[in-house]
């Protein structure tokens, strides 16, 4: 151990993550005091940078590449089109998550703080959606944000814990693995929970491309007995939650077919309506400015005088963003902004796809969960512009960084073996 690596700065990123994982959607902004204090202590760990700088791989430099150009691409929108001051700050907090990389390595954590935040999270979250949707009487769990972010993050946070459950099956001690394992599994199950009673019905899409990642990287450690079982009985809860009538599963989905047949119609006001004339827009308007977009402010004006030239139903001016993160970026930042969102989740998957089947589930579990992040973000994207929000970036930032720190903090130490399921 260095003289730079005390345990006491170990512990620091630790409660750190802990609270990256716990407070994200429980307090307002919760998802930023777990961030700063990662920042805080990476903005420290910078003053040594010439001793960093020698120790990055290729892979660490191509993912914090991604995370520099995406958000330097941001400023120089805000800066081109005259942007307001929410511009820069959301473009800057992708730059800001790069010095966390250099705290984590610096000053490892224990990964039980990781998962456990993760954990206390989703239970906290499913608390805060039961109370706000059954005591409240709320038609739809909203947490402190709004409905879509609220579902989709709290899903996330399940997703993430079933891919912790390969970390949990390598502890040497059966109590401890039998113990961790069922928080993570509960854990996960209490994040879709959350995201039904939010109504959110886009990052439902996301569960069968999740379920591919987790297979790719776990299908060989679970025994042919435990797949079918977990097969059946997924089977069986899909089945009921879609029959529950409190949660409005069914309903949801009607309603998103009913949306489609009265837009077949011409009737845009509805939910689905509204995305289909805000993506028509948003390609009108990237057709006048292809290469460098028409930047936020002057996008929604211009969406308005569509609008009002009767180019697009005037549903669409109650809006800031075109509910479609790639419609979104192209109409705001142009092919240039285009690309460097591809970037931005391009790089992450084919880095994190390398160590889907490593020999360490350690390793393997942090591969897994920062894969299914852009993944998932794909999906959101496709009825919302995630990256329009606050707790969007944040997210997406920092708990990219968190899982390929922590990931490269286990392919240094000794390899693990793989273990077997019990």
């Amino acid at each position: 151990m260095t003289a730079t690596s005390l345990p006491s700065s170990s512990l620091y990123t630790g409660l750190a993550l802990f609270f990256l994982g716990a407070l994200n959607l429980v307090l307002p902004s919760g998802y930023s005091v777990g961030a700063s204090l990662l920042l805080l202590a990476g903005l420290y760990r910078l003053g040594s940078f010439s001793s960093l700088s020698a120790r990055l791989s290729a892979q660490d430099i191509w993912l914090l590449a991604a995370l520099f150009v995406f958000g330097l691409n941001g400023v120089f929108d805000a800066l081109y089109h005259q942007a307001s001051g929410s511009s820069f700050d959301k473009a800057l907090r992708f730059i800001c998550a790069i010095p966390v990389f250099f705290a984590l390595r610096a000053y490892p954590p224990r990964l039980e703080w990781l998962w456990a935040g993760l954990i206390i999270g989703s239970l906290a979250t499913a608390c805060l959606a039961s109370w706000q949707f059954w005591v409240l009487g709320w038609d739809r769990a909203l947490g402190h944000t709004q409905a879509i972010q609220f579902g989709n993050l709290s899903m996330l946070t399940g997703f993430f814990c079933l891919a912790g459950l390969g970390w949990a099956a390598q502890k040497t001690h059966p109590t401890a693995r039998r113990w961790w394992f069922m928080l993570l599994l509960v854990a996960a199950v209490l994040g879709v929970f959350s995201s039904l009673l939010s109504g959110s019905r886009g990052g439902w899409i996301s569960v069968p491309f999740v379920v591919l990642i987790l297979a790719k990287a776990y299908h060989s450690f679970f025994p042919w007995r435990l797949k079918i079982g977990i097969l059946i009985g997924a089977v069986i809860a899909v089945t009921a939650v879609y029959h529950t009538p409190t949660l409005q599963v069914q309903q949801r989905v009607q309603a998103a077919f009913h949306d489609i047949e009265l837009y077949q119609q011409g009737n845009s006001d509805t939910s689905l309506g509204a995305r289909f004339e805000m993506w028509k827009a948003a390609l009108l308007l990237a057709k006048e400015r292809p290469l460098l977009g028409w930047g936020k402010d002057q996008m929604q004006g211009a969406m308005q005088d569509l609008a009002e030239q009767g180019q697009a139903n005037p549903v669409i001016g109650a809006f800031n963003h075109a509910h479609n993160e790639v419609l979104d970026i192209l109409a705001k930042r142009g092919l240039v902004g285009l690309l460097a969102l591809a970037f931005l989740y391009v790089v992450p998957i084919r880095l994190f796809a390398k160590y889907l089947r490593h020999p360490n589930l350690a390793t393997r579990s942090l591969a897994t969960a920062g894969m299914i992040l852009p993944v998932a973000y794909i999906d959101f994207g496709l009825s919302q512009a995630f990256l329009s929000h606050n707790n969007g970036v944040m997210t997406y930032a920092f708990w990219l960084v968190v899982f390929w720190a922590c990931m490269r903090n286990t392919t240094c130490a000794h390899t693990a073996p793989v273990a077997t399921a019990h």
